[in-house]
């Protein structure tokens, strides 16, 4: 079920809001018209810049994705919350027959699937109370694609895709929008890390492309020029088979 959401005069929560695509995402936000954005942060003193910008518009929290506490913490601040963005994860380079690749996907489990999952129970109920909202999580290309070298990125985004999709259907009984956007290559520093600078894209796109699309009331976000390549090929399937909800029996 299509469910529309209009961040305008909204109150969001962004993870990983001190830079790159976060970042990103909190400036777009408010030249947007989103009313106030808690900064859900590992390093409270990383966004001392945005807060100098906004000073009226910004609440900053501690949040760290593998502790359960400070999620539940940050809920328990964030009560007027109507907008959730799971931003923050992690890229740990290992393909599958390297000896390190275990510990890095462990690693990425814990924050790109666990986080993931953490953020859904803490605040869903929140934003149920505050009449639905909207859940974002920043999944990838590679939930779809895989590459030896990010092997296990890929494995862990693709799990991240799955319970994105759950939560698709799940929230929708209680009116809450959950949009899985999927980037590819994107001008962050988890990109320069990732060898793919030269073709990188701005920020921007994945940021208003996640107010669009919450306009439109979509599931999918592909939002750069890899990205959309790929949508190509795989929106087929996606709006019969992923969009479409299954009869249970």
């Amino acid at each position: 079920m299509a469910i529309a959401f209009d961040i305008v005069d909204k109150v969001a929560l962004v993870t990983g809001a001190n830079r790159g695509i976060g970042k990103s995402i909190v400036e777009t936000f408010l030249e947007y018209g989103v009313r106030k954005v808690y900064l859900a942060v590992r390093d409270i003193n990383s966004v001392t810049e945005l807060e100098n910008r906004y000073p009226d518009k910004l609440k900053v929290i501690y949040l760290d994705l593998t502790l359960p506490d400070t999620i539940t913490a940050a809920a328990s601040i964030a009560q007027d919350v109507e907008l959730v963005v799971n931003n923050a994860g992690i890229l740990r380079n290992a393909t599958p027959l390297e000896p390190t690749a275990i510990n890095a996907l462990d690693a990425q489990i814990d924050i790109n699937v666990k986080g993931l999952l953490r953020m859904a129970q803490a605040f869903s109920p929140i934003l149920k109370s505050n009449g639905g909202g909207a859940l974002v999580q920043l999944n990838s290309v590679a939930s779809l694609r895989s590459f030896p070298a990010f092997a296990t990125y890929a494995a862990s985004k693709a799990a991240s895709y799955s319970i994105t999709q759950a939560l698709g259907q799940q929230l929708a009984d209680q009116n809450t929008a959950v949009l899985s956007v999927h980037p590819g290559p994107i001008a962050t520093d988890m990109a320069n890390e990732a060898g793919l600078s030269d073709i990188a894209e701005p920020t921007r796109l994945v940021a208003e492309g996640i107010i669009e699309s919450l306009r439109k009331g979509e599931f999918h976000l592909f939002p750069d020029s890899m990205a959309k390549e790929l949508w190509s090929v795989y929106e087929r399937f996606a709006r019969q088979v992923i969009e479409t909800p299954l009869e249970e029996e």
